[in-house]
């Protein structure tokens, strides 16, 4: 579990760097739209060979009947995220951005936790978990406070 926080935190670490280089893609590019659509492409691409190095196998014949609608919305919710932050970086900064894209993602998973919501195991709200909450809406004041 200890390996799995780090690898976690790591991924966090490097989110802001996301952001940043994003936003500055869109200033090349002109348009945060063009800017988060050549960041996903190339991401794709990534992807791509990173399937073909490992030689993973092709998804079963027929999957793309069996998915039921909600579950294309992810790639949706990416490039909602990814442009967002093309946007917000430069207005906001990293330490802001990240901060109020935390505390929203606590809110929700405050939600998708009690509810089982997408296949995440339930975990009712409890007082410690809203006061951790808040703890993290406090931080992103602090953040924000000049």
């Amino acid at each position: 579990m200890t390996g799995l926080l780090l690898f976690a935190l790591l991924v966090g670490l490097v989110l802001p760097l996301q952001a940043g280089i994003n936003s500055q893609l869109r200033t090349h590019i002109g348009h945060p739209l063009w800017a988060a659509l050549i960041s996903f492409s190339v991401g794709t691409g990534m992807l791509a060979v990173v399937l073909a190095v490992t030689r993973a196998g092709w998804p079963v014949v027929g999957w793309v009947g069996r998915v039921p609608w909600w579950q294309w919305t992810g790639g949706v919710l990416g490039a909602t995220f990814v442009t967002s932050a093309v946007v917000l970086a430069p207005r906001l900064g990293a330490a802001t951005l990240v901060a109020a894209v935390v505390a929203g993602q606590m809110i929700g998973s405050l939600l998708i936790d009690h509810y089982g919501i997408v296949g995440y195991p339930q975990h009712s709200v409890s007082v410690e978990r809203v006061i951790g909450v808040a703890l993290v809406m406090a931080g992103v004041a602090l953040i924000q406070y000049r």
